[in-house]
């Protein structure tokens, strides 16, 4: 009689090891540490890009999309004081350095990914001059062990600065110049496959992104620019447990990006310099405000928030 034989592992056998895990219980083992749920929970790592030669790829803003001619070697300078600044903060900073000659807009890393839980959302870049930035920022944050959740297709497009996190199930997401409605779609149906609700609003005319018109500053506390703010998210935020605070200086939000500032934790932030009346305001609700010169950066169009390419955060219970 001829023995029987115990079919191998590589077929199924008894020796066969199912993966039984969610991605989300890989993050910190196969996957590196990252994600995001709440936009105010400590911060603990950054995706920079230092800029360099490219930022001054035309003498023209318009073409590069940016404000004014920028002084590579200042703005530099101020990326490196950005960095620093990160790093007091018990922040790890990770830089994009890419292989080849960068495009000049690749310092504003917030717009080429949001982070949820699992990994990241690969944004695809509303403007020619920003085609292919994504690439860039899939073969980086792959390098860093970060999973790519998705990334745009079609005709879609999406850009980071146009989503934040309300909770750990909810985002609220800006429908505007950067993100269309195909885009935003296809954001909602991947957040929605892990139980994430997405709200929509449409951005005002004004607005580029999103991230102009709002920060959270801890689990009670958004700043606003409630002008440009549609009434329907403001009574969401409200309903969700906000105070929706309004700037204090609408001069310093335009000339100085007061309102483009990164929450480092509850009731911490990192802000640019020289908006005295926004950090006075801040102040005196307790949010404790380190201040970072940026103002070379700000010709090229954005301030810290856009600079910054959020990989992680940590979930607190407080808050």
């Amino acid at each position: 009689m001829t023995a029987r034989r115990t079919k191998p592992a590589a077929y199924g056998g008894p020796a066969w090891s199912p993966r039984t895990s969610k991605l989300g219980d890989e993050i910190g083992t196969i996957w590196a540490r990252c994600g995001v749920s709440r936009e105010w929970d400590p911060l603990r790592a950054v995706l920079l890009h230092r800029p360099g030669p490219e930022i001054l790829m035309s003498s023209d803003p318009d073409p590069v999309q940016m404000l004014a001619p920028v002084d590579p070697e200042r703005a530099a300078c101020q990326h490196d004081g950005l960095s620093a600044s990160y790093r007091e903060a018990g922040v790890e900073v990770h830089l994009v350095e890419p292989a080849l000659a960068p495009p000049p807009n690749l310092l504003f890393v917030a717009d080429l990914l949001f982070m949820t839980p699992e990994g990241a959302i690969l944004a695809r870049p509303a403007s020619t001059v920003r085609a292919g930035e994504e690439r860039i920022l899939a073969a980086r944050i792959a390098a860093l062990g970060v999973p790519i959740l998705r990334s745009i297709r079609g005709s879609g497009t999406f850009e980071g600065a146009d989503a934040a996190w309300i909770g750990p199930r909810d985002v609220l997401l800006g429908r505007g110049p950067r993100t269309n409605a195909e885009g935003a779609a296809q954001v909602a149906a991947i957040l929605s496959e892990t139980g994430v609700r997405v709200h929509m609003t449409d951005l005002h005319p004004d607005t580029m992104h999103l991230m102009g018109q709002l920060r959270f500053l801890a689990s009670d506390l958004v700043l606003s620019w409630k002008q440009r703010m549609d009434p329907g998210a403001i009574a969401l935020l409200e309903s969700s447990g906000f105070e929706v605070l309004d700037i204090p200086s609408e001069d310093e939000a335009i000339s100085g990006f007061a309102l483009n500032l990164v929450t480092l934790g509850p009731r911490s932030v990192l802000m640019a310099s020289g908006n005295p009346v926004t950090r006075s305001f801040l102040d005196a609700r307790g949010v404790v405000c380190r201040e970072v010169q940026v103002d070379e950066l700000a010709r090229a169009a954005g301030g810290i928030a856009c600079m910054t390419g959020i990989l992680e955060r940590t979930h607190t219970a407080g808050g």
